[in-house]
């Protein structure tokens, strides 16, 4: 028996990184009984056999795991959004970064074509403010990719963000070797069309990276609802506030009177547009009830 990490499944058939070598195995019969399924990502041990199918024995505890893309033990999650071409979202990029937080898994917000517009610094402020790691990218010249490579080492990152934010340039600038085919923006519809196929991951800069077929605020959105008393704990630059409420155990920090989270965005500790996405997420799950998730 053997213990690797699990890099890529397609076809039922499941490809296991093992003392430097693949290996294709089928997983044993006992976790579909149970209702189990490997995933990208999934540390396992497998049993290698010259005269049988190699298979997968047993999946180690997951530290986290995303329901679609299908992927397991993921460190740091890039969420890409370029500033024009599409037109940057915030509240986009808030709920895959709150996603991330209630995940356990880091986010770097990564800004593209900053060459087509003046505008982004706006936004490199206000994540920065919030706390979180930001990267200017060039994709016309490369720029920034240099900085996102240093950040792949001893980790399991995956990369995300609407089609035509220049996802898969910048990958291909990280590493050539990826051979991530691009993806034109569609004039018509303002979006791009997804060119991968199966999730996978990549061996790049001493750490692993997820190639993800459509992996967008979408699959968030239809697969991992936050509950309204989780999320507050999903924006990190509300923490120091939200034991300073008038109201702490009924206060929604939107408009409550005495909530420390307001007073704050008024004083402009908090950005007034990352406190406008936590509002739009509360209004979207505020009524889902526990057994309306499963």
């Amino acid at each position: 028996m053997l213990e690797g990490r699990l890099i890529k499944g397609i076809g039922g058939f499941y490809y296991v990184e093992a003392a430097d070598t693949i290996y294709e195995c089928k997983a044993r019969g006992v976790f579909r009984k149970q209702k189990i399924t490997p995933l990208v990502g999934d540390i396992v041990s497998i049993t290698i056999s010259e005269n049988a199918e190699n298979t997968v024995d047993e999946i180690k505890a997951r530290k986290n795991a995303l329901v679609r893309p299908a992927l397991a033990n993921l460190d740091q999650l890039f969420v890409v959004a370029s500033i024009v071409d599409p037109a940057i979202n915030t509240t986009v990029i808030d709920r895959i970064i709150a996603i991330a937080e209630f995940k356990h898994i880091e986010p770097v917000v990564i800004l593209t074509k900053i060459d087509l517009s003046g505008h982004y610094m706006k936004y490199y402020d206000i994540y920065s403010k919030a706390g979180f790691k930001v990267v200017l990218c060039d994709n016309s010249t490369g720029s920034g990719s240099d900085e996102v490579r240093a950040m792949l080492a001893d980790k399991v990152s995956a990369f995300t963000g609407n089609t035509g934010v220049g996802k898969s340039s910048l990958l291909n600038a990280i590493d050539s070797r990826l051979a991530v085919e691009t993806g034109e923006t569609s004039k018509k519809l303002g979006r791009g069309k997804h060119t991968t196929r199966h999730c996978e991951l990549f061996k790049v800069a001493d750490g692993y990276v997820a190639d993800t077929p459509g992996f967008s605020s979408v699959d968030f959105e239809r697969c991992e609802k936050i509950f309204k008393d989780d999320l507050p704990y999903c924006f990190r630059e509300f923490e120091p506030y939200l034991d300073k409420c008038r109201f702490q155990t009924n206060c929604a920090h939107i408009n409550d009177r005495g909530c420390a989270v307001v007073e704050a965005v008024n004083n402009g500790c908090i950005s007034r547009e990352r406190h406008n996405s936590y509002i739009d997420l509360y209004n979207e799950v505020k009524d889902i009830k526990e057994w309306q998730k499963k």
